[in-house]
């Protein structure tokens, strides 16, 4: 049996994570209400949509979901792609952000949206996505030193009648980027 080495690349603004293995790009990985997903490169659905398969749940199921793909790559089962996609920010038709993440853009879900984003101007941070739900990654950069990664809204707002905490990210200065 091979070894089932890979590396995560950096996520885009849905919180994907490209996998590569011996150089190869065989897919992305995500999670999604605790369920980690797969998506393999270059494999789509008849309606042409990509084909997410539900690989694993917990702390071990973003390695679980790259491991997937990384023996689905050694059966024969992925072509790899030429290369990852790029991690851009997903941008509307106007030239905004989206107010809401792909999967939760239902006109029940703008109250809650419309709140997260105030809840964000007010606690200094900028979304790269649209918004994703309470319980998912959400890609956020920090306004006060521009670091860049995945926070939970559920995380950020404060937890049982708790005010958010003061800790922002490893390594937050507090001062405003130059």
């Amino acid at each position: 049996m091979t070894s089932l080495t890979y590396a995560f690349g950096a996520p885009d603004a849905e919180c994907r994570y490209p996998v590569t293995t011996r150089g190869n790009y065989v897919g992305l990985v995500f999670r999604w209400h605790r369920a980690w997903f797969a998506i393999p490169a270059g494999i789509t659905k008849a309606d042409g949509t990509e084909h997410e398969i539900r690989v694993s749940s917990g702390s071990t199921g973003k390695d679980a979901a790259a491991q997937y793909l990384c023996a689905e790559f050694d059966a024969g089962r992925i072509a790899p792609a030429q290369k990852a996609p790029e991690p851009g920010a997903p941008v509307s038709t106007t030239g905004a952000l989206p107010l809401l993440h792909r999967r939760m853009d239902k006109p029940q879900n703008h109250k809650a949206a419309w709140a997260a984003l105030r809840g964000l101007v007010a606690l200094r941070w900028t979304p790269l996505g649209g918004y994703p739900g309470a319980d998912n990654p959400w890609l956020l950069r920090c306004q006060l030193c521009g670091w860049t990664g995945i926070k939970y809204w559920s995380h950020l707002r404060g937890r049982n009648g708790n005010p958010p905490s003061p800790f922002r990210h490893p390594g937050c200065t507090g001062r405003k980027a130059i």
